[in-house]
C-alpha cells in the first residue's frame, strides 16, 4: 500500500493513495466523512476511458495518518501539492466531491491554474456557504454549532443521521440505496480520526470566493436537486455564475451522496468532460 510523508507531528504524518491506469492523469478527492472508496464507482469507467486515476485518504480519514493538526484548507491543499508533485502528474484534472471541491479550489488558487487541465465541482462547498443576504440559501452558524455539538456527544450517532440524510436514505433506500452501502459508508466515517470529524466541519464554511475568481480552466458543476446536505442554490448555482465559462449539470432527484446513488448520470459526465 503506497503512503508518501506530508510532514511530522508525533510521528510522520502519511497520505495513503492508489494509483490506477494510463492516460491523461485525474485526481479524485472525497468529501466528509468518507475516504478514497467513495468514488469505488467512478474509478473504473476512468480508467477504461483511458485515465491514469489517483484517489487518496485526506489526512484524518480513511488510511492516513489521524494527525492532531492541519485540518484547514491550506494545508489540504499543501498535501494535494506534494502528492502530485511525488507522482510527477503533468497537467492532471483535480475531482472534488462536498468538502474535496475545496481542495480544488485552494490548490489552483495557491499553486496557479498551469498545471491543471480541467476542474470538476460535485455537490461542492464553494464559493461560501455561509448564510447571508447575498446568499439566503447558505448554511446558518448555527447549523455548524449543532453539527459540532452532536459529534462531540455521540459521533457514531451523529454519523448514522449525517449519512442517511447525504444519501436521502427516506426516499432512496431500496432503490438507488442499498443497506450494504449506506453501512460500508458508516463504516469508513466510524473510522475516521474522531479530532478530524469534528475540526473538518468548521472548514465547511471557508470563503472560497477570491479563490474561485483565480479557476480559469474548463470547470463542470455537478449537483443535485435533492441535495439536503448543501443546497444547489446557495452553492453550485452561485459557483457556476462566478466561473467564466463553466457548466453546471443538474441531476434530478439526486442527494448529496449521489457519486453512490446517481453514479449511472455521474459516470457519463465525466467521462465526456474528462476526455
Amino acid at each position: 500500500m503506497p503512503f508518501l510523508t506530508v510532514g511530522r507531528d508525533a510521528g510522520n504524518i502519511d497520505i495513503y493513495y492508489e494509483d490506477h491506469g494510463v492516460g491523461k492523469p485525474v485526481v479524485l478527492i472525497h468529501g466528509f466523512p468518507l475516504s478514497g472508496r467513495s468514488w469505488e464507482k467512478q474509478m473504473l469507467p476512468l480508467i477504461e476511458s483511458g485515465h491514469r486515476v489517483i484517489i487518496y485518504d485526506r489526512r484524518g480519514f480513511g488510511r492516513s495518518s489521524q494527525t492532531i493538526t492541519g485540518y484547514n484548507y491550506d494545508v489540504f491543499a499543501e498535501d494535494l501539492r506534494k502528492l502530485i508533485k511525488h507522482l510527477d502528474l503533468k497537467s492532471p484534472s483535480l475531482v472534488g466531491h462536498s468538502m474535496g471541491a475545496g481542495e480544488v479550489a485552494r490548490y489552483i488558487s495557491r499553486y496557479g491554474s498551469q498545471n491543471v487541465d480541467r476542474a470538476v465541482v460535485i455537490s461542492g462547498v464553494l464559493p461560501y456557504l455561509m448564510q447571508s443576504a447575498e446568499n439566503p440559501a447558505g448554511l446558518g452558524e448555527d447549523l455548524r454549532t449543532q453539527i459540532e455539538n452532536s459529534i462531540k456527544r455521540d459521533r457514531l450517532s451523529f454519523l448514522t443521521s449525517f449519512l442517511e440524510t447525504m444519501y436521502n436514505a427516506d426516499t432512496l433506500l431500496g432503490s438507488r440505496l442499498t443497506e450494504e452501502e449506506l453501512r460500508y459508508s458508516w463504516n469508513i466515517g466510524s473510522m475516521a480520526s474522531p479530532h478530524a470529524t469534528l475540526k473538518c466541519v468548521g472548514a465547511w464554511w471557508a470563503d472560497f470566493r477570491q479563490c474561485v475568481a483565480r479557476i480559469d480552466v474548463p470547470a463542470l458543476i455537478i449537483h443535485g436537486d435533492a441535495d439536503h446536505t448543501v443546497p444547489l442554490e446557495g452553492s453550485s448555482r452561485l459557483l457556476q455564475r462566478a466561473i467564466r465559462g463553466s457548466r453546471l449539470a443538474i441531476v434530478e432527484g439526486a442527494p448529496h451522496g449521489l457519486l453512490a446513488t446517481h453514479a449511472d448520470k455521474i459516470n457519463p459526465l465525466l467521462v465526456d468532460f474528462l476526455r
